[in-house]
């Protein structure tokens, strides 16, 4: 693993490891290493070198939010009169736990928010009370998303 300008470069091995990481997180150290033909401790000391290069970034559990009641997913638009006022903005998005994932645009939009809710009547309530309420907000634009259809991370 080599680390240009902020840039790392991984080896064959490195990926392999990561490739068996990054399809299941808990799978053994040991079964990774005996797949791959070297030591337990030598892909510790691989995953503690890509930890500290940053390429890693922790380890989660993904919680399936429809069985938690969860199953209208939204990507909210919002339009602020002035730019100026994101910073703000996104201090009171941070509060709704609805909120999922805020983005700084280019385009029409000023943030474009990933939300999740339990139905159109949550979401609307989301809308309407918390996020629109926002000081600055003039207008949101709303996209329902009625299926994912791709869900990966970035090709290793």
């Amino acid at each position: 693993m080599k680390s240009e300008s902020n840039i790392v470069t991984i080896d064959g091995i490195d990926k392999e490891i990561l490739r068996y990481l990054m399809e299941d997180a808990r799978k053994p150290i040991l079964e990774i290493a005996r797949n791959i033909g070297i030591s337990g401790a030598a892909i510790h000391q691989r995953l503690r070198k890509l930890e500290q290069s940053g390429l890693l970034a922790g380890s989660k559990f993904v919680v399936n939010p429809k069985v938690l009641g969860y199953s209208t997913m939204a990507f909210v638009g919002i339009y602020l009169d002035k730019a100026m006022r994101n910073p703000e903005a996104v201090k009171v998005l941070e509060e709704i736990p609805e909120v999922l994932e805020c983005h700084y645009t280019t385009g029409n939009w000023s943030i474009l928010v990933k939300i999740l809710c339990k139905d159109n009547e949550h979401l609307m309530n989301v809308l309407n009370h918390k996020i629109q309420s926002i000081e600055g907000v003039s207008r949101t634009e709303t996209f329902i998303s009625l299926d994912q259809q791709i869900d990966r991370q970035i090709g290793i």
